[in-house]
């Protein structure tokens, strides 16, 4: 005898496989957060939207909002993290009253080479987003990295009480930017070979003496120069503009007015679009730095010689276009996909020419550790640059000894 409908109905529900139901994960709002500060490390605040975010996550964006308010609260909640950590990497235990001044010192050094290799994706936002954030926790984020470059630099005074308080502040912002510098690019050692190095460069930074005469390479100042030409005016004027209000918040409007031109259309005879704009002021300073490379090395007699060569014209160039050095790292991926590969192509046979020169000075290192600190001695001149300005605290024959440290592990005698 057939089944009633009631029994089939029944049968069915048996045979059907179990329903899964979906539950939201307890740290929902954790995973929220670090995928959106990966997504910001790889493509910069400005690069990335709720949408990309949610996409990652495989959520929706009602839910994505549901957790945080906007980009920016996202953003703001990952900047505040790393200068949280900053602060945390300077607390010593209660212990360390019995120990030495450079246990104390070297025990801050670990922390802090700890926790960027650890947090090394999204290093570069802290250095070159920042100024992103709104003027409260913009000096909120100051506020906890000052405090923290403050203990470092007590500590060095421990260490080393000879030294005024320009050279320890100096030396400790050097410190940080020289750790901090592996958030720019992608160059790897091992991590049993990466913690040394950082820190062992750190200790050459604290240790090493800075004070000399100063050399032939001098910046040639602003009266001296030529007057340029329209085209190279517009890219001096932009590239000020983009070192003042981050790229996104220039138009060609602004660059024409800047250089005296009547009109937006007026930028278009001599540049396609503004990242062909940025494009070319880049290529032109890559130009300078890999055009340096062949004499310099053929003129000397060391490999330490070269560098030291190289050292000075890149210094040089970089008190005398300080702008450019910052918007070189902080704007690069707003050029254009297709001239990004050029210039990281160019980028990467500068890097690999110093490294090879500091390799052949220091046989010890291998050539991926020469590289990590290459990247480490350029990126520090932005740093204090940008730190330190024209007010006299970093002189250039300063920069120049200190990249010598970073690169060759220590000055070299004048």
């Amino acid at each position: 005898m057939g089944r009633t409908t009631n029994e089939r109905a029944a049968q069915s529900t048996a045979d059907a496989p179990p329903r899964v139901v979906k539950r939201r994960p307890k740290n929902r709002r954790a995973q929220i957060a670090a995928e959106s500060a990966a997504a910001f490390g790889a493509h910069g605040y400005h690069g990335v939207s709720m949408d990309d975010i949610a996409r990652r996550l495989e959520i929706s964006s009602t839910a994505l909002y549901r957790h945080f308010p906007s980009k920016y609260a996202l953003f703001r909640e990952e900047l505040l993290r790393l200068s949280g950590l900053a602060l945390s990497a300077v607390e010593l235990p209660d212990d360390a009253v019995d120990w030495s001044p450079r246990e104390r010192l070297d025990h801050v050094l670990d922390a802090i080479v700890v926790l960027t290799i650890t947090n090394r994706p999204t290093v570069a936002l802290a250095r070159w987003e920042r100024r992103y954030l709104e003027p409260a926790d913009f000096a909120e984020f100051t506020g906890q990295f000052t405090t923290a470059i403050a203990a470092v630099r007590a500590l060095i005074r421990d260490v080393h009480p000879e030294l005024d308080g320009y050279d320890r502040v100096i030396r400790a912002v050097s410190l940080f930017a020289v750790v901090s510098s592996i958030g720019d690019h992608h160059a790897t050692v091992s991590a049993k070979a990466l913690a040394p190095l950082l820190k062992a460069t750190s200790w050459a930074l604290i240790d090493a003496d800075l004070t000399s005469e100063p050399s032939a390479a001098q910046t040639r100042r602003a009266a001296d120069r030529p007057q340029p030409f329209k085209h190279e005016l517009l890219l001096r004027k932009a590239v000020e503009l983009f070192h003042e209000r981050g790229y996104p918040n220039v138009s060609m409007e602004d660059i024409a007015v800047a250089a005296d031109l009547s009109a937006a259309s007026a930028v278009y005879r001599y540049y396609r679009s503004k990242s062909d704009l940025l494009a070319a002021a880049f290529r032109r300073a890559a130009d300078q730095v890999s055009g340096a490379i062949t004499p310099a090395v053929a003129a000397a007699d060391t490999p330490a010689e070269a560098l030291g060569t190289l050292i000075d014209l890149y210094v040089a160039g970089s008190f005398d276009e300080r702008a450019l050095t910052f918007v070189y790292y902080a704007e690069f991926t707003h050029v254009d996909q297709a001239d990004q590969v050029t210039l990281r192509h160019l980028q990467q046979l500068i890097i690999t020419e110093w490294a090879k020169l500091v390799a052949q000075a220091r046989p010890e290192l291998s050539i991926g550790e020469a590289r990590i600190l290459v990247h480490a001695a350029f990126s520090l001149v932005v740093d204090l640059g940008r730190t330190f300005g024209d007010d006299g605290i970093c002189p250039q024959e300063t920069v120049i000894r200190l990249l010598q440290t970073i690169t060759l592990g220590q000055p070299l005698s004048r």
